[in-house]
């Protein structure tokens, strides 16, 4: 059996209240985003923007940057960083050294969380020294699977081996806190693969691991195969497999802070808890969200477009929506519940006064009756395992009772 081969640990989970919505702190901080757009290859799967770069691009694209901060002009220090993408680790050494340089001043030093993404391929000695050097902490490597058969669906060119190296690099390195990225339910994908990718990931003892369900989303090249009936959808098993990852993980004290989300005791990604707790933040690059000064939005999905706007002075931000504070009392139950310590509805509607529906503890209390919610004495609301599996429904018949 799988499980007999499992390390047994004596840790538990304690919830992170530092990080908690409710507070005053949380509220106030800031993160930032910062989109690198840059990809060698598109995986199949992927539908983020990214393009291949071309004579010029990294000199522009730190231009664009340096602009956008300046036209920015953040009130106060960043508390959260994160570099996505695209591929973060694609810029030289040269070009990241000059991208942290620039935002380092606007930082907290080294309370400051600043997570950068890499591939394997991209984790080399000279560029893991730079990231080093200007303050990042924290490295999110996208694994996605260490099976070939299945990094070759993905059309993603890595390897078991690949990754195996770049995460004794890390270490090497000094980084301690390393996040790996899997993903789950692939046409084709059997249960004993995802067994044993989950059990090679913890053996790597990360103080993180998220694991993404494979979504099939339009403009992507799997999307394509989907339309065409060449691959399908396998909900049964996308059910299955979520639950095999909260059984294996946790046993290697890998706990579930967030649907999709796992880490040790105190490792919570803080980036992401801030934005899921509807806190500040504002994103960089072409095709960077933002949620700032009251309003919400994304840049231009394209280099050039972005460069343009630049130009002219402007942050030609997109779908602006204004934040009121029915939105974002709504989307601060509908992630909170997604969170495994909860959310607390009194702290919502003290955050925001007037907004919370009358409706709304009803629905909470049906969601309870049909097993899907829990309660806690102090009155903190939480989805349980069941529930998790229909959050996005959930979710969804919150807002209905915001509009």
């Amino acid at each position: 059996m799988v499980t007999e081969t499992i390390k047994a640990t004596e840790t538990a989970w304690t919830p992170d209240r530092g990080g908690d919505m409710e507070t005053e702190a949380q509220v106030a901080s800031l993160g930032l985003y910062v989109h690198v757009p840059f990809c060698a290859v598109t995986c199949d799967f992927c539908a983020f923007y990214q393009k291949r770069p071309e004579r010029g691009d990294f000199r522009r694209y730190l231009d664009g940057i340096r602009r956008e901060l300046d036209l920015l002009q953040p009130d106060r220090p960043f508390d959260t960083v994160f570099w996505g993408g695209g591929t973060p680790g694609l810029l030289p050494p040269e070009f990241i050294r000059e991208l942290g340089a620039l935002i380092r001043p606007r930082t907290r030093g080294d309370a400051t969380e600043w997570s950068v993404e890499l591939t394997p391929a991209c984790a080399r000695e000279a560029r893991l020294e730079a990231l080093r050097e200007i303050g990042v902490n924290r490295i999110s490597l996208g694994v996605q699977s260490f099976q070939s058969r299945l990094l070759e669906v993905m059309g993603r060119r890595s390897s078991r081996e690949a990754a195996h190296e770049a995460f004794s690099r890390l270490r090497a390195h000094g980084f301690d806190n390393v996040n790996l990225d899997l993903m789950f339910a692939f046409p084709g994908q059997t249960r004993a693969e995802w067994e044993s990718d989950l059990l090679e990931a913890a053996a790597l003892e990360p103080e993180h691991l998220s694991t993404y369900c494979l979504t099939f989303e339009e403009d992507t090249a799997l999307w394509v195969k989907l339309a065409e009936g060449r691959v399908a959808r396998e909900e049964d098993a996308e059910i299955d497999f979520f639950a095999v990852a909260e059984d294996i993980l946790e046993r290697w004290g890998l706990f579930k802070y967030e649907t999709s989300n796992f880490a040790r005791p105190g490792r919570a990604c803080r980036h992401n808890l801030h934005t899921w707790r509807m806190g500040e933040w504002a994103g960089l690059g072409p095709a960077a969200a933002s949620q700032h000064r009251g309003l919400r939005g994304s840049n231009p999905a394209a280099l050039d477009e972005w460069l343009t706007g630049l130009a002219a002075g402007e942050r030609a931000t997109r779908e602006r929506v204004p934040l009121t504070d029915s939105l974002l009392a709504a989307d601060c139950l509908i992630f909170g519940l997604r969170l495994r310590d909860g959310v607390d509805p009194t702290a919502i509607d003290k955050r925001f006064p007037g907004v919370m529906p009358e409706t709304l503890s009803p629905f909470l209390d049906r969601l309870r009756d049909e097993g899907l919610l829990e309660r806690s004495a102090s009155g903190r609301v939480h989805l349980t395992a069941r529930g998790r599996l229909l959050a996005d429904r959930v979710g969804a018949e919150i807002l209905e009772r915001f509009d």
